[in-house]
């Protein structure tokens, strides 16, 4: 987990006139085009979407290319999230290219920040889980890849809560 102190300030981001925020998870087809879906209904709900850039990787690049997994997309369509963002890896000047890089777990944040060129790309490592408001007792946003469909619905709970918790402090 990233020191408050050695992060981002995300309050700063507001000032910015485009603010791109990079959701990150292992494979890009659960966990982060969710996050980027949840994100994105969020932003154009407000009539916000051209100071906001979003976008999805992941570390495994088995899936590039594809479309988010059907379980998820399923979760997510009965929700009103229409997730067509296909799947590629995390490049190095992703860590250039925004503002805020977002893991989804320990391992994912482990990851970034030893992919990170820079201290000053450390900084834009944030977990999603600490936006969250309504899910103390979640340590992670865990990769419902091998559960049912409890894990998915699960994962869509926690993104909701904890989208609204970022969008939340970067807009206050």
């Amino acid at each position: 987990m990233n020191d408050k102190s050695t992060s981002v300030e995300i309050g700063s981001l507001k000032d910015k006139e485009k603010i791109k925020i990079l959701f990150v998870c292992l494979g890009n087809i659960c966990r982060s085009p969710a996050a980027q879906g949840v994100m994105q209904r969020l932003v154009d709900e407000r009539g916000l979407s051209s100071r906001y850039e979003l976008d999805s990787c992941g570390f495994y690049g088995g899936h590039a290319g594809d479309l988010p997994d059907k379980r998820m997309r399923v979760h997510a369509s009965r929700r009103g999230y229409d997730l067509t963002h296909r799947s590629r890896v995390l490049r190095p000047w992703d860590f250039d290219d925004f503002d805020l890089i977002v893991g989804m777990d320990d391992r994912n944040i482990s990851d970034l920040l030893e992919a990170a060129p820079s201290a000053d790309a450390q900084r834009k490592v944030v977990r999603m889980i600490d936006f969250a408001r309504c899910h103390p007792y979640q340590d992670c946003v865990p990769d419902p890849y091998y559960d049912g469909a409890q894990g998915f619905e699960l994962v869509l709970d926690l993104l909701e809560d904890a989208c609204a918790g970022l969008f939340d402090e970067i807009e206050k």
